[in-house]
């Protein structure tokens, strides 16, 4: 089990982690900006998603292109739904819950397989 936990966290996999991190801030304030009314907020998103992808970029030296970028937009998409809820009190369904663990395990069985 540690072996396996330890397997997972690889400098990639953090990169990765980091990356979706990023964009998921990124996310977060695109949305405070208010459609870019606030144009600071909004450029901050750019330039975090930038740095995102720079990260992204490293990861993919040591791990296949496909397994990062999907792992990394599944992070986005699961910190995104979460922090839109948490946060700006957005409204998920019991079905988006039941997505979001269809989505945990697809990127598990994606990093593993």
């Amino acid at each position: 089990m540690i072996s396996s936990i330890i397997a997972f966290f690889n400098f990639s996999t953090l990169m990765v982690i980091v990356a979706a991190l990023l964009d998921i801030l990124a996310n977060m304030l695109l949305a405070a900006s208010g459609g870019f009314r606030r144009w600071q907020v909004g450029l901050s998103a750019i330039v975090l998603v930038g740095v995102a992808f720079y990260c992204l970029s490293v990861a993919v030296r040591d791990m296949d292109l496909a397994v990062a970028y999907a792992l990394w937009g599944s992070f986005g998409i699961l910190g995104t739904s979460l922090g839109g809820w948490l946060v700006f009190r957005q409204k998920l369904k019991p079905i988006a819950f039941a997505g979001i663990a269809v989505l945990i395990g697809g990127m598990l069985l994606l990093r593993f397989g």
